[in-house]
Protein backbone atom coordinates (compact mmCIF):
# COMPACT_ATOMS: atom_id res chain seq x y z
CA UNK A 1 0.00 0.00 0.00
CA UNK A 2 1.24 3.48 -0.85
CA UNK A 3 1.34 5.28 2.51
CA UNK A 4 1.54 8.63 0.76
CA UNK A 5 -2.25 8.45 0.45
CA UNK A 6 -2.54 8.38 4.25
CA UNK A 7 0.29 10.65 5.34
CA UNK A 8 -1.40 14.07 4.81
CA UNK A 9 -4.40 12.98 6.88
CA UNK A 10 -2.25 11.38 9.57
CA UNK A 11 0.02 14.41 9.87
CA UNK A 12 -3.05 16.59 10.54
CA UNK A 13 -4.35 14.12 13.15
CA UNK A 14 -1.37 13.48 15.42
CA UNK A 15 -0.01 10.63 13.32
CA UNK A 16 -3.24 8.62 13.42
CA UNK A 17 -5.62 7.23 10.83
CA UNK A 18 -8.99 5.65 11.52
CA UNK A 19 -10.41 2.82 9.45
CA UNK A 20 -13.29 5.02 8.27
CA UNK A 21 -10.89 7.81 7.25
CA UNK A 22 -8.74 5.31 5.33
CA UNK A 23 -11.82 4.01 3.51
CA UNK A 24 -12.65 7.57 2.56
CA UNK A 25 -9.17 7.87 1.08
CA UNK A 26 -9.72 4.79 -1.04
CA UNK A 27 -7.90 2.24 1.12
CA UNK A 28 -9.60 -1.15 0.97
CA UNK A 29 -10.10 -3.38 3.98
CA UNK A 30 -7.63 -5.92 2.64
CA UNK A 31 -4.99 -3.25 2.03
CA UNK A 32 -5.54 -1.91 5.55
CA UNK A 33 -4.86 -5.28 7.17
CA UNK A 34 -1.96 -6.09 4.87
CA UNK A 35 -0.28 -2.81 5.88
CA UNK A 36 -0.69 -3.74 9.54
CA UNK A 37 0.65 -7.27 8.99
CA UNK A 38 3.60 -5.80 7.08
CA UNK A 39 4.32 -3.40 9.96
CA UNK A 40 3.73 -0.37 7.75
CA UNK A 41 1.03 0.73 10.18
CA UNK A 42 0.95 0.19 13.95
CA UNK A 43 -2.44 -0.76 15.40
CA UNK A 44 -3.58 1.35 18.33
CA UNK A 45 -7.03 -0.21 18.60
CA UNK A 46 -9.31 -2.25 16.37
CA UNK A 47 -10.07 0.66 14.05
CA UNK A 48 -7.19 3.10 14.66
CA UNK A 49 -3.57 2.92 13.52
CA UNK A 50 -0.48 5.05 13.95
CA UNK A 51 2.10 5.75 11.26
CA UNK A 52 5.37 4.04 12.07
CA UNK A 53 7.90 6.45 13.54
CA UNK A 54 5.61 9.27 14.59
CA UNK A 55 6.10 10.38 18.22
CA UNK A 56 3.55 9.35 20.82
CA UNK A 57 1.99 12.48 22.34
CA UNK A 58 -0.72 13.16 24.86
CA UNK A 59 -2.94 14.58 22.12
CA UNK A 60 -2.40 11.45 20.06
CA UNK A 61 -3.44 9.21 22.96
CA UNK A 62 -6.59 11.27 23.55
CA UNK A 63 -7.59 11.27 19.89
CA UNK A 64 -6.98 7.53 19.60
CA UNK A 65 -9.22 6.95 22.62
CA UNK A 66 -11.99 9.15 21.19
CA UNK A 67 -11.92 7.45 17.80
CA UNK A 68 -11.78 4.03 19.41
CA UNK A 69 -14.87 4.79 21.50
CA UNK A 70 -17.06 5.55 18.48
CA UNK A 71 -18.40 8.35 16.32
CA UNK A 72 -20.41 10.00 19.12
CA UNK A 73 -17.47 10.11 21.55
CA UNK A 74 -15.43 13.16 22.58
CA UNK A 75 -12.72 14.10 25.08
CA UNK A 76 -14.11 15.15 28.45
CA UNK A 77 -13.24 15.82 32.10
CA UNK A 78 -9.44 15.80 32.68
CA UNK A 79 -8.55 15.23 29.02
CA UNK A 80 -10.77 18.06 27.80
CA UNK A 81 -9.41 20.39 30.48
CA UNK A 82 -5.91 19.66 29.19
CA UNK A 83 -6.99 20.39 25.61
CA UNK A 84 -8.39 23.75 26.75
CA UNK A 85 -4.97 24.70 28.12
CA UNK A 86 -5.30 23.67 31.76
CA UNK A 87 -2.12 22.40 33.43
CA UNK A 88 -2.93 18.80 34.23
CA UNK A 89 -0.73 16.01 35.67
CA UNK A 90 1.04 13.94 33.03
CA UNK A 91 -0.34 10.79 34.63
CA UNK A 92 -4.00 11.75 34.21
CA UNK A 93 -6.26 8.98 32.91
CA UNK A 94 -7.84 9.67 29.53
CA UNK A 95 -11.51 10.65 29.85
CA UNK A 96 -13.95 10.10 26.99
CA UNK A 97 -17.66 10.86 27.05
CA UNK A 98 -20.38 9.19 24.99
CA UNK A 99 -23.22 11.42 23.88
CA UNK A 100 -25.65 8.48 23.88
CA UNK A 101 -26.19 7.03 27.32
CA UNK A 102 -27.87 3.97 25.80
CA UNK A 103 -24.59 2.94 24.15
CA UNK A 104 -21.58 1.33 25.81
CA UNK A 105 -17.94 1.31 24.81
CA UNK A 106 -14.80 -0.27 26.22
CA UNK A 107 -11.35 1.09 25.44
CA UNK A 108 -8.27 -0.14 27.26
CA UNK A 109 -6.88 2.30 29.86
CA UNK A 110 -9.60 4.87 29.11
CA UNK A 111 -12.33 6.10 31.47
CA UNK A 112 -15.63 6.06 29.56
CA UNK A 113 -18.37 8.39 30.83
CA UNK A 114 -22.07 7.86 30.06
CA UNK A 115 -23.69 10.88 31.74
CA UNK A 116 -27.25 11.16 32.92
CA UNK A 117 -27.14 14.90 32.32
CA UNK A 118 -27.28 15.37 28.53
CA UNK A 119 -27.27 19.16 28.46
CA UNK A 120 -24.48 20.93 26.51
CA UNK A 121 -23.29 17.77 24.81
CA UNK A 122 -22.32 19.37 21.50
CA UNK A 123 -18.57 19.06 21.17
CA UNK A 124 -16.08 21.28 19.36
CA UNK A 125 -12.70 20.54 17.80
CA UNK A 126 -9.55 21.26 19.79
CA UNK A 127 -6.28 20.36 18.09
CA UNK A 128 -8.32 18.24 15.63
CA UNK A 129 -9.83 16.31 18.57
CA UNK A 130 -13.58 16.23 19.36
CA UNK A 131 -13.75 17.90 22.77
CA UNK A 132 -16.34 18.98 25.33
CA UNK A 133 -17.04 22.71 25.48
CA UNK A 134 -15.28 24.60 28.29
CA UNK A 135 -18.34 25.32 30.43
CA UNK A 136 -19.33 21.64 30.33
CA UNK A 137 -15.74 20.66 31.20
CA UNK A 138 -15.83 22.83 34.31
CA UNK A 139 -19.15 21.29 35.35
CA UNK A 140 -17.78 17.75 34.90
CA UNK A 141 -14.24 18.03 36.23
CA UNK A 142 -15.22 18.05 39.91
CA UNK A 143 -16.64 14.55 39.55
CA UNK A 144 -13.13 13.15 39.00
CA UNK A 145 -10.89 15.84 40.55
CA UNK A 146 -12.65 18.28 42.86
CA UNK A 147 -9.32 19.80 43.97
CA UNK A 148 -8.42 20.74 40.40
CA UNK A 149 -11.55 22.71 39.55
CA UNK A 150 -10.41 26.10 40.86
CA UNK A 151 -7.15 26.10 38.89
CA UNK A 152 -9.02 24.92 35.80
CA UNK A 153 -11.56 27.72 36.22
CA UNK A 154 -8.83 30.36 36.51
CA UNK A 155 -6.87 29.06 33.55
CA UNK A 156 -9.86 28.63 31.23
CA UNK A 157 -11.19 32.09 32.06
CA UNK A 158 -7.71 33.52 31.45
CA UNK A 159 -7.85 32.26 27.84
CA UNK A 160 -11.22 34.02 27.37
CA UNK A 161 -12.73 31.07 25.50
CA UNK A 162 -15.65 31.35 27.91
CA UNK A 163 -16.81 34.09 30.28
CA UNK A 164 -17.58 33.87 33.96
CA UNK A 165 -21.17 34.76 33.10
CA UNK A 166 -21.41 31.73 30.80
CA UNK A 167 -19.91 29.45 33.46
CA UNK A 168 -22.43 30.69 36.04
CA UNK A 169 -25.25 30.03 33.56
CA UNK A 170 -23.94 26.51 32.94
CA UNK A 171 -23.71 25.93 36.70
CA UNK A 172 -27.37 26.90 37.03
CA UNK A 173 -28.45 24.64 34.16
CA UNK A 174 -26.59 21.57 35.31
CA UNK A 175 -27.35 21.94 39.02
CA UNK A 176 -30.95 21.00 38.31
CA UNK A 177 -29.89 17.53 37.20
CA UNK A 178 -27.91 16.58 40.29
CA UNK A 179 -24.83 16.77 38.08
CA UNK A 180 -21.66 15.31 39.61
CA UNK A 181 -19.03 18.01 39.98
CA UNK A 182 -21.40 20.93 40.48
CA UNK A 183 -20.57 21.35 44.16
CA UNK A 184 -16.86 21.73 43.37
CA UNK A 185 -17.55 24.25 40.58
CA UNK A 186 -19.85 26.31 42.79
CA UNK A 187 -17.16 26.50 45.48
CA UNK A 188 -14.53 27.42 42.86
CA UNK A 189 -16.70 30.23 41.47
CA UNK A 190 -17.33 31.62 44.97
CA UNK A 191 -13.59 31.59 45.69
CA UNK A 192 -12.77 33.13 42.30
CA UNK A 193 -15.23 35.99 42.86
CA UNK A 194 -13.47 36.90 46.09
CA UNK A 195 -10.13 36.99 44.28
CA UNK A 196 -11.58 39.12 41.49
CA UNK A 197 -12.34 41.93 43.88
CA UNK A 198 -8.70 42.79 44.45
CA UNK A 199 -8.45 45.84 46.75
CA UNK A 200 -6.59 48.75 45.09
CA UNK A 201 -3.85 48.80 47.72
CA UNK A 202 -3.22 45.08 47.19
CA UNK A 203 -3.06 45.52 43.41
CA UNK A 204 -0.65 48.45 43.76
CA UNK A 205 1.62 46.60 46.16
CA UNK A 206 1.69 43.44 44.05
CA UNK A 207 2.50 45.28 40.82
CA UNK A 208 5.20 47.39 42.46
CA UNK A 209 6.76 44.25 43.92
CA UNK A 210 6.71 42.56 40.51
CA UNK A 211 8.38 45.54 38.81
CA UNK A 212 11.00 45.79 41.55
CA UNK A 213 11.73 42.05 41.67
CA UNK A 214 12.05 41.80 37.90
CA UNK A 215 14.30 44.85 37.63
CA UNK A 216 11.84 47.12 35.81
CA UNK A 217 11.21 50.85 36.35
CA UNK A 218 8.68 51.77 39.02
CA UNK A 219 5.20 52.92 38.02
CA UNK A 220 2.68 55.51 39.16
CA UNK A 221 -0.61 54.04 40.34
CA UNK A 222 -3.85 55.63 39.07
CA UNK A 223 -1.99 58.16 36.91
CA UNK A 224 -3.90 60.58 34.64
CA UNK A 225 -3.01 60.04 30.98
CA UNK A 226 -4.72 61.75 28.03
CA UNK A 227 -7.61 62.63 30.32
CA UNK A 228 -8.08 59.06 31.57
CA UNK A 229 -7.21 57.44 34.88
CA UNK A 230 -5.08 54.36 34.15
CA UNK A 231 -4.00 51.60 36.50
CA UNK A 232 -0.26 52.22 36.10
CA UNK A 233 2.01 54.53 34.09
CA UNK A 234 5.58 53.24 33.99
CA UNK A 235 7.80 56.06 35.28
CA UNK A 236 9.89 57.79 32.62
CA UNK A 237 8.00 56.07 29.79
CA UNK A 238 4.72 56.46 27.90
CA UNK A 239 3.82 52.82 28.70
CA UNK A 240 0.49 52.16 30.46
CA UNK A 241 -0.28 48.93 32.33
CA UNK A 242 -3.91 47.93 32.83
CA UNK A 243 -4.88 45.11 35.16
CA UNK A 244 -8.02 43.47 33.75
CA UNK A 245 -10.45 41.58 35.93
CA UNK A 246 -12.59 38.94 34.26
CA UNK A 247 -15.72 40.02 36.07
CA UNK A 248 -15.41 43.69 35.11
CA UNK A 249 -14.16 43.24 31.54
CA UNK A 250 -15.81 41.51 28.62
CA UNK A 251 -19.21 41.02 30.28
CA UNK A 252 -20.56 44.58 30.31
CA UNK A 253 -21.16 45.89 26.78
CA UNK A 254 -20.77 49.57 27.63
CA UNK A 255 -17.55 48.94 29.55
CA UNK A 256 -16.24 46.85 26.66
CA UNK A 257 -16.89 49.67 24.16
CA UNK A 258 -15.43 52.32 26.50
CA UNK A 259 -12.24 50.34 27.00
CA UNK A 260 -11.70 50.04 23.24
CA UNK A 261 -12.17 53.79 22.69
CA UNK A 262 -9.85 54.61 25.59
CA UNK A 263 -7.16 52.22 24.32
CA UNK A 264 -7.32 53.77 20.86
CA UNK A 265 -7.05 57.31 22.24
CA UNK A 266 -4.17 56.38 24.54
CA UNK A 267 -2.29 54.82 21.63
CA UNK A 268 -3.01 57.83 19.42
CA UNK A 269 -1.47 59.95 22.18
CA UNK A 270 1.68 57.82 22.11
CA UNK A 271 0.81 55.58 25.08
CA UNK A 272 0.86 51.84 24.36
CA UNK A 273 -1.24 49.79 26.77
CA UNK A 274 -0.07 46.47 28.22
CA UNK A 275 -3.02 44.43 29.50
CA UNK A 276 -2.35 41.96 32.31
CA UNK A 277 -4.59 39.99 34.64
CA UNK A 278 -4.37 39.32 38.36
CA UNK A 279 -3.77 35.66 37.55
CA UNK A 280 -0.80 36.58 35.33
CA UNK A 281 0.65 38.91 37.97
CA UNK A 282 0.43 36.30 40.70
CA UNK A 283 0.99 33.03 38.81
CA UNK A 284 3.27 34.08 35.92
CA UNK A 285 5.24 37.10 37.15
CA UNK A 286 8.35 36.41 35.06
CA UNK A 287 6.42 36.04 31.81
CA UNK A 288 4.32 39.09 32.65
CA UNK A 289 7.43 41.16 33.36
CA UNK A 290 8.95 40.01 30.05
CA UNK A 291 5.92 41.33 28.16
CA UNK A 292 6.15 44.67 29.95
CA UNK A 293 9.91 44.85 29.37
CA UNK A 294 9.47 44.21 25.64
CA UNK A 295 7.02 47.09 25.29
CA UNK A 296 9.26 49.45 27.29
CA UNK A 297 12.22 48.42 25.12
CA UNK A 298 10.24 49.35 22.02
CA UNK A 299 8.84 52.67 23.25
CA UNK A 300 11.33 53.92 25.85
CA UNK A 301 14.56 51.91 25.75
CA UNK A 302 16.43 54.53 27.77
CA UNK A 303 14.22 53.71 30.77
CA UNK A 304 15.77 50.24 30.86
CA UNK A 305 19.35 51.51 31.07
CA UNK A 306 20.96 50.04 34.16
CA UNK A 307 18.15 47.59 34.79
CA UNK A 308 18.72 43.86 34.60
CA UNK A 309 17.11 41.78 31.88
CA UNK A 310 15.75 38.25 32.10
Amino acid sequence: MDLRRLEPFALEHHGLVSRSAAAGLGISTSSWYRAIESHLLEPVSKNVVRLIGVPITREQRILAAVWSAGSDAFASHRSAAYLWGVDRPAGDPIDVMLSKRSREATVADVVIHRPRDLRDMRFVMRSKIPCARPARVLCDLGAVDDQGVYDALEQILATKVVTAKAVRAALKRHAKSGHDGITALRAALDRWQLHERVPPNVLEAKMMALLRTEGLPAATFHARVEGYEVDFLVDGTPVVIECDGYGAHGLDREQFEFDRVRNAELLAGGHPVVHVTWLQITKSPVATASRIRAVIARWAPAALAGTRST
